[in-house]
């Protein structure tokens, strides 16, 4: 279809969070302290609902560990590693489409919106069923037992079912989930995570049920990652069919000159991706390799239980995405850089607090309520995992402008640099120092490869003569908005 005439088009509000969460084209001059209270009010209420789904993760660890047995939970942490290593199986068509979404509801542009989205679901969409069609019967012409080492109580049917189910809830998912990047786009961050919660949160009842019944553990492993999958479903028939139905994907909304735009962007988010998912989920790997599968189970039981400090990295800087969005359409470089610095030493600060916690309570958290299973609760693991988070939290405002704005290559170039030498690093350093090692040479890499290229891409990001802006969607409107080209 032809992309929709300028003055067809009719710029209004959409719902969200606050009901200034877009205001018309031309009110850039105060929109700065809506913007900052938008941030601040999004920031507080997710870190109420993401409780959940920080408890969550940490209720289920007992119960599938006991049930499970070391080897088999150390198998299933493995296949989640992997399934984390596909991340990019969106294409990187979430991020772009953030990216994106967040400028047309900047300038308020409901039908390049809808282009957007729709040429997104259509694309995920074809790819996971026919993904999902292939998946069950090549399954069975790979070695699994290879692929994960599989040793101990754990059978090489395991590894395979186990693989299945984890694999289709993810490929299923990877399309549903992109009601996630609308939400972020248009500010609605409180109900977002709010449904992401009550995904998590139905996780309990199916684990507690499959585990009282004694079924199979491939039913306990399904409950862990069917909720996600419904609570998404449920999400999309809510956001598409009654909070805004404008936004709704169709396949007659499909428009090429939308869908190179987006895919122009989404490319180089791919290719990132890539390289960060193979960069972060590599260690489970390298553990199952290097050593054995009951290792893999002393690293990723406090892996798991650290992952709590992620969550909250995420919680309080991605919302600074869609903000940054909002405040380079208007060329607000100055919010940009003051609010930027607040949030580095807020969230900083905020994990140092958490890790001090886990630090101190971490080790017996792991032990308290597992039976008859042997886990390490190494102390100096944990500090350098809360070390590993705390650096990610200093960081991560800088890259949420940096992903605002499009600026892509200095993120990948130092991600790539860190792949290649963290892999090796860290193989080396399991067989002489063990796994306690491990987030250690982490941070040390991360220090010399990443951090460089971030703060050099967030100088580029809010230079004052820099032609990078977040609205690389055409204006759909006759009149100015500060809008800048992928250079």
């Amino acid at each position: 279809m032809r992309s929709p005439r300028p003055e067809t088009i009719k710029h209004h509000r959409h719902r969200s969070d606050d009901s200034s969460a877009a205001p018309a084209p031309g009110r850039g001059a105060d929109r700065g302290p809506d913007r900052s209270r938008r941030l601040a009010s999004g920031i507080v209420t997710t870190a109420l609902s993401r409780g959940v789904s920080v408890l969550v993760p940490l209720m289920l660890i007992p119960i599938t560990l006991s049930y499970l047995g070391a080897d088999l939970f150390g198998l299933w942490m493995v296949v989640t590693a992997l399934t984390g290593m596909v991340a990019f199986a969106d294409l990187g068509l979430g991020n772009g489409l953030m990216t994106k979404l967040a400028a047309c509801c900047s300038i308020g542009d409901p039908e390049r919106a809808r282009c957007y989205i729709s040429n997104a679901y259509v694309l995920l969409t074809a790819i996971a069923v026919g993904l999902c069609g292939l998946l069950w019967p090549l399954s069975a012409l790979v070695p699994w037992p290879s692929v994960f080492n599989v040793t101990g109580s754990a059978t090489p049917s395991d590894a395979r079912h186990i693989t299945l189910v984890c694999l289709t809830a993810f490929i299923l998912n990877v399309p549903l989930s992109l009601v996630i990047r609308v939400q972020y786009a248009y500010q609605q961050v409180t109900q977002s995570n709010l449904w992401q919660a009550a995904g998590s949160a139905l996780s309990v009842p199916l684990v507690l049920g499959a585990t009282t019944a004694e079924l199979s553990p491939i039913a306990v492993v399904a409950g862990t990652v069917a909720g996600p999958v419904v609570v998404n479903v449920v999400n999309s028939i809510w956001i598409y069919a009654v909070r805004m139905p404008e936004l709704a994907p169709r396949i007659r909304y499909v428009e090429p000159g939308a869908a190179r735009e987006l895919f122009r962007l989404s490319g180089l988010f791919l290719a990132l991706t890539i390289v960060m998912s193979l960069a972060t989920n590599a260690d489970m790997l390298i553990v199952a390799h290097a050593l054995d599968l009951h290792s893999v189970t002393a690293y990723a039981v406090p892996a798991r239980v650290c992952a709590v400090l992620g969550l909250l990295v995420s919680l309080l800087n991605v919302p600074m995405w869609p903000a940054s969005g909002d405040a380079l359409t208007q060329g607000h470089l100055d919010w940009i850089r003051r609010t930027t610095r607040r949030l580095t030493i807020l969230s900083a600060l905020s994990v140092f607090l958490a890790s001090v916690l886990l630090v101190c309570g971490g080790p017996i958290l792991v032990s308290f309520g597992i039976r008859g299973v042997s886990v390490g609760a190494d102390r100096w693991l944990f500090v350098g995992l809360a070390a590993w988070w705390m650096l990610l939290a200093a960081i991560s405002p800088r890259f949420m402008v940096q992903n605002a704005a499009g600026v892509v290559w200095p993120q990948l170039l130092g991600w790539t640099l860190y792949l290649v030498l963290s892999v090796v690093t860290k193989w080396y350093g399991l067989g002489h120092l063990g796994v306690t090692a491990v987030p250690y040479i982490g941070v040390a890499i991360y220090g010399l490869t990443v951090l460089p290229a971030a703060l050099y891409g967030y100088r580029k990001a809010v230079a004052p003569d820099s032609r990078i802006r977040a609205t690389w969607a055409k204006p759909s409107s006759p009149e100015p908005v500060p809008a800048g080209r992928i250079e």
